[in-house]
């Protein structure tokens, strides 16, 4: 068996490998130990400034409901007054007698209500001579009647005296254009037996109807 060169036995550079070796782990292991590898203490982190944001308090304030105010009172206005008041001169003597007798004022006498000098209601009621046909042969249709096509019924009252006259006659019910007037008219003209109250003649009050017809 043929034997290495000896140029090629590893054996020969042991030595000086393993003081290689060593040197240079003794190296590392310096360095190693010379570099500061320590963090940073948590005070001197430097932390950027945040924006510091504070908040109101927001007081919720509560309106109070103020009462209005009372009404101004109504200021006096001057009126001119240009009525002169005359002064009155009163004179109080003082010699007057507290025992002298005092004139009372008459006393005041109610007016009486004139009584009535007609009956409603009588013996024997007035009696119209001829009857109504004898008022209403009278009667002259008015013309603004009978152009309106008015017709109807006029009553009118009024007082029958002693002797059997017509007074003081008025409608007391009428249908206007004119034949209220006529009827007026008609019983003026009228004649009547007077009415008697204990067999003697007196004042009654009578009304009668006036017919106001249109002959086709």
């Amino acid at each position: 068996m043929e034997r290495k060169k000896p140029e090629a036995d590893l054996r020969k550079y042991y030595t000086v490998f393993l003081q290689l070796g060593m040197i240079l782990t003794l190296a590392i292991f310096i360095v190693a130990v010379r570099i500061d590898i320590t963090s940073l203490a948590p005070d001197e982190y430097v932390l950027d400034e945040q924006e510091i944001v504070e908040m109101e308090e927001i007081i919720q304030t509560r309106q109070i409901e103020t009462p209005p105010p009372p009404p101004r009172p109504p200021v006096p206005v001057e009126v001119p007054n240009d009525e002169i008041i005359d002064d009155v001169d009163i004179d109080i003597s003082a010699d007057w007698d507290l025992d002298d007798r005092l004139d009372m004022p008459p006393p005041q006498q109610e007016e009486e209500e004139p009584e009535e000098d007609f009956f409603v209601v009588v013996e024997e009621m007035p009696e119209l001579i001829g009857g109504l046909a004898s008022i209403q042969e009278n009667i002259r249709y008015p013309e603004m009647a009978r152009r309106a096509g008015i017709e109807g019924r006029v009553y009118v009252q009024f007082i029958v005296n002693e002797q059997g006259q017509v007074e003081d006659p008025q409608v007391i019910r009428g249908i206007g254009g004119g034949a209220d007037e006529e009827a007026l008219r008609a019983v003026r003209q009228a004649q009547f037996r007077p009415g008697m109250q204990r067999g003697r003649p007196v004042r009654v009050q009578y009304s009668l109807p006036v017919v106001f017809r249109l002959q086709n």
